[in-house]
């Protein structure tokens, strides 16, 4: 993995400071910025080529989930992973509509902030659990007695893994269901993670193979 600048975005000082305890022993890791406002972000990013953002959501004026959608319109290159302990449905959905690439709570563990790291900028979305069960419904859980229900997964999502199975793209599966684009990752997401599968193509094998679907 090449070597990446990470942006800490986060208003109080002692959280910036633990989150580049974290990261300047890695050795993935050049430079690490800080902010403590969305605008000092914003001058920081015309300044420094930036890979990678940890944002937090409570920031004073302009919140995280607006700073995120702004740079995400200005560079949409740059991976945005929020580190937060808000799990409020409108800020979930707002974060969502932004286009981040995770969303993980402020109890995270370092090394799992690692790993987290690397999957994103190798492409994967992740989604703390307690934003599925906001963001995706927990009233559409099927029945606990069915036996498609060993994995935990959502009425929605037994539809994505359908739709997934049968060759489908993303934005296939988002009109489809009539659900936006980066609502349909973080389905696509939580399926993976409870079937404990890698990628699209295990998931469908998986789903035929023990009849999920």
């Amino acid at each position: 993995m090449e070597k990446i600048n990470v942006m800490i975005v986060e208003d109080h000082a002692l959280t910036r400071f633990a989150l580049r305890t974290s990261l300047e022993d890695t050795e993935f890791v050049n430079q690490i910025f800080e902010a403590e406002n969305a605008k000092t972000a914003y001058s920081i990013l015309t300044k420094h080529k930036t890979d990678l953002i940890l944002m937090d959501l409570g920031l004073p004026v302009i919140n995280g989930a607006m700073a995120s959608m702004e740079i995400k319109k200005r560079y949409p290159d740059i991976k945005i992973i929020v580190i937060t302990s808000h799990n409020g449905e409108k800020e979930v959905q707002a974060c969502l509509d932004a286009g981040i690439n995770a969303y993980c709570s402020k109890d995270i563990k370092p090394e799992k902030l690692i790993e987290l790291i690397k999957e994103v900028m190798e492409g994967a979305l992740w989604f703390d659990p307690f934003v599925s069960d906001t963001v995706l419904n927990k009233t559409s859980i099927i029945k606990p007695n069915t036996e498609k229900n060993r994995y935990g997964l959502t009425a929605k999502e037994l539809d994505v893994l359908s739709l997934l199975a049968d060759g489908n793209s993303n934005f296939e599966i988002a009109k489809k269901m009539n659900i936006s684009i980066n609502t349909t990752k973080v389905h696509m997401c939580s399926v993976l993670q409870k079937l404990s599968v890698d990628d699209r193509t295990q998931a469908a094998i998986k789903a035929i193979r023990e009849n999920l679907i």
